[in-house]
């Protein structure tokens, strides 16, 4: 058996930069169009979409937010909203109360600090309430085209099932998916992975074995793989 630069001919895939140049390759492939899945026209109307988002769907927010846009699509308009009417609006998407009250206190925040525009910077925005980590990589990423690598769950499920990741935290899968893939693939990747993640290798329909980039990777696994959350 011969290695070609570290890498087992027998076994192509044993190395976690080999994995992640295949997915790399394989998903740009699969995937060539990245559109960014949350509807939305600038800035702000992305950064309340994802905000939506949280522990919801992708269509589900679609479905919600142009009723709400029609009446404020910039912050002060947003912030002139009672946040019972946000909540009414909202509801669909779960956590109405705490979402709404984020909607209306980040757009006044908005007007104060930053003259009604969204930040540039993930400080900036991660001191907006209601605003994560993740919701500031998906705008700085999707909105301003600044490298990021936003976790979801479908990442964080895909990264332990191609061992790219051991899923100890969110926050330790995104630092290994930057450290393996190329800086200026990160914006596309991630959603490369999601569609993946939704399509083929979902929570149920792929235990690990079944889908075509677990059978490529490992085609000699049984087991199905248990992920952390």
């Amino acid at each position: 058996m011969t290695e070609v630069g570290g890498v087992s001919e027998r076994f192509p895939f044993s190395t976690r930069a080999a994995r992640a140049a295949y997915v790399d390759r394989r998903l740009a492939e699969l995937y060539p169009e990245t559109p960014v899945p949350l509807d939305h026209k600038d800035a702000f109307t992305l950064l309340i979409a994802v905000l939506l988002s949280a522990q919801c769907t992708d269509k589900r927010v679609n479905l919600t937010t142009p009723r709400l846009f029609a009446l404020a699509d910039t912050p002060a308009k947003m912030a002139a909203l009672p946040v019972a009417q946000i909540d009414t609006i909202v509801r669909p998407c779960g956590l109405s109360p705490r979402k709404a009250q984020a909607i209306r206190d980040l757009s006044q925040q908005l007007l104060e600090r930053h003259h009604g525009q969204v930040p540039r910077t993930f400080e900036e925005l991660e001191e907006l309430p209601g605003v994560g980590h993740k919701t500031a990589s998906v705008v700085m990423a999707q909105a301003f085209g600044v490298p990021a690598f936003p976790v979801d769950t479908h990442i964080h499920r895909l990264a332990q099932r191609w061992k790219l990741s051991d899923g100890r935290s969110v926050a330790q899968t995104e630092a290994d998916l930057k450290q393996l893939f190329p800086r200026e693939h990160w914006n596309s990747l991630h959603l490369r992975i999601i569609f993946f993640g939704r399509e083929h290798c979902t929570a149920r329909g792929c235990d690990g074995t079944k889908c075509e980039i677990c059978r490529t990777l490992f085609p000699g696994r049984k087991r199905a793989v248990v992920t952390r959350k």
